[in-house]
């Protein structure tokens, strides 16, 4: 995709434009006060620019490592908010690839508003307003990742271990076949087996009518919620472990990651041990497990859609 003279929708226009991005309202009058220095300052005006370009160039190519905006140097809040301005003025061009594969509306929609909730991750950990990883974000709007329902899901590849682990269950698919990752995204409720069933109905549908020049036969997941370990905690009916039988091992790294089911369960991957909250089954069992001196690891399992 090609691209034009770069351009942020005008002050009186993009309060709303971040309504739309789900941009929670407590970073709304800062990202206004800061838009006419992104468009008048030569260097962030540059820098603006090129982070659309490199963003939307290759537009709905899997795979692409360029579309992370870059950070100008610096601290503050036009280095915390960059990422933001980057996304929102490549709107257009992700609205246009949209078009052109005939996604829905909401579902668009529901998709990028995922901007909204990493900036109230970012806000939550940190105190303050930003975007953390851009980098994920550029993904949602390059046309790779889609809300659909409770679940994301990606259009990704085999890779080498997770697709000789399909090859040897004695299907004819392998490594770099096609394949959607399954993404879990916070504040969305709780992952219910019929809410998981109505997202994967809505990306069996989805991806054959949207992309049907990929076939996606398999459905992939790289998660702490595939640790096995959670089984020790949480009863047999919950949630977290019906998600989890619905995926067949892939291969086990022994690498403990235990920042991520911190980070998602408590908000911060680096609080204190002794200071996260016991309120819940799940807290308990993230907390106590790491109190007792042992580890979290990431799952990676995979199953046939």
């Amino acid at each position: 995709m090609t691209t034009g003279h770069v351009e942020l929708p005008e002050s009186d226009e993009l309060a709303g434009v971040l309504l739309d991005l789900a941009v929670p309202h407590e970073d709304i009058n800062e990202l206004l006060a800061l838009r006419g220095r992104m468009t008048t300052d030569p260097g962030l005006r540059r820098l603006l620019e090129t982070g659309v370009h490199k963003l939307v160039q290759d537009m709905g190519r899997q795979g692409n490592g360029g579309g992370s905006p870059r950070m100008p140097e610096g601290s503050g809040a036009p280095a915390r908010f960059f990422p933001v301005y980057v996304l929102v003025a490549a709107l257009p061009y992700v609205r246009a690839y949209h078009r052109g594969r005939c996604v829905p509306e909401d579902i668009s929609r529901r998709t990028l508003a995922d901007l909204g909730r990493h900036m109230a991750v970012h806000r939550r950990r940190h105190g303050v307003g930003g975007l953390s990883i851009p980098g994920w974000l550029a993904l949602h709007f390059r046309g790779e990742i889609y809300q659909l329902g409770r679940l994301q899901f990606q259009r990704s590849r085999l890779g080498s271990r997770i697709g000789e682990a399909v090859r040897a269950a004695g299907l004819p698919l392998g490594p770099d076949d096609v394949a959607l990752d399954v993404h879990v995204p916070g504040f969305l409720g709780p992952i219910t087996p019929g809410a998981c069933d109505r997202s994967l109905a809505l990306a069996r549908e989805f991806f054959a009518r949207h992309f049907p020049e990929e076939p996606y036969r398999i459905a992939m997941c790289h998660s702490w919620l595939l640790d096995p370990q959670l089984a020790e905690y949480l009863p047999q009916d919950s949630n977290i472990i019906a998600f989890q039988n619905r995926f067949r091992t892939a291969y086990e790294i022994k690498e403990a990651d235990d920042g991520d089911p911190v980070g998602f369960v408590f908000g911060d991957p680096k609080l204190p041990l002794d200071i996260l909250p016991r309120r819940t089954t799940l807290e308990r069992a993230i907390g106590d497990h790491l109190r007792a001196g042992r580890h979290w690891y990431q799952g990676h399992g995979w199953f046939e859609i």
